[in-house]
């Protein structure tokens, strides 16, 4: 069965988004996502906002390639955030064609949380994209049934859920739990692998989720009961940061074994059904 599967911008961090469009054509991915805005402050820096020069040459290189944008990130909700200077992101993802866009909630009020969302959710509209909600385990909305709280009490139809495998896992959400969530909430899943043992303690939580993935089918997570347990053309982005084989091997070789790696699995699933 054909599903889209598209390239995460963590996955090759270390490349300019022009370049990461060019890597998502010459590995073979159907799509790629966009990082507009830094999720840390050690993050890379690029001027990617407005009518830039890199701007410009990203959108070139999707002409090029024809290889379109799926989803931008990220956009936290914390009690600080106005939502009103997100606008400018999304009008570059708008412009350079973003479907999705990437919310991790991060605000322990829940009122104010939902009403932040909701008012995301108007916002990301005015442009045509829908809005993701990534539960992570570190974060307020840590899991999927607190996810699906925030959707239910936000009530926009563009909402969903991004479901990310390292987290699910993390969070220690069964099949049976995924199956339950209604499958037009569902976005996309970022699909990476990572080993069995969960950590115990937060700082190894972030370090594996943002630098030690691993590639799917070489770590521990029971990837295949995750899979058969959404809907079968649910997107995936393979999200797999691997910051120590990133010192020895380039992001398009990376980035195309990884690939090899998750159609394996795909086809794997797909024979014992």
């Amino acid at each position: 069965m054909t599903r889209t599967i598209g390239l995460a911008p963590l996955t090759v961090l270390e490349l300019a988004p022009p370049d990461m469009v060019s890597c998502a054509a010459d590995a073979g991915y159907d799509c790629v996502g966009l990082r507009l805005l830094p999720a840390t402050p050690s993050d890379p820096q690029h001027d990617i906002l407005g009518d830039t020069p890199l701007v410009r040459e990203t959108a070139r290189r999707l002409a090029d390639t024809g290889v379109p944008v799926f989803d931008i990130e990220i956009f936290r909700l914390k009690p600080e955030t106005r939502v009103a200077d997100y606008r400018a992101a999304l009008e570059t993802g708008a412009r350079l064609g973003a479907r999705e866009a990437l919310v991790a909630g991060q605000d322990g009020d829940f009122v104010r949380l939902v009403d932040r969302f909701a008012e995301f959710c108007d916002l990301a509209a005015e442009y045509g994209i829908a809005t993701g909600l990534e539960p992570m385990p570190w974060c307020e909305v840590n899991d999927v049934v607190a996810g699906e709280r925030v959707l239910a009490a936000a009530a926009r139809p563009n909402a969903g859920l991004i479901l990310d495998a390292i987290h699910v896992d993390r969070a220690r959400t069964d099949a049976s739990t995924l199956r339950a969530l209604d499958p037009r909430h569902l976005r996309y899943l970022q699909l990476c692998d990572a080993p069995a043992e969960r950590p115990d303690d937060v700082e190894t939580l972030l370090y594996q989720a943002r630098e030690a993935r691993l590639m799917p089918g070489d770590g521990g997570i029971d990837l295949a009961t995750m899979l058969r347990a959404v809907p079968r053309d649910l997107p995936l982005s393979l999200e797999i940061p691997m910051k120590a084989l990133a010192r020895t091997m380039p992001a398009r070789e990376r980035a195309r074994l990884m690939l090899d790696k998750a159609r394996a699995l795909l086809d794997s699933i797909e024979s014992t059904r």
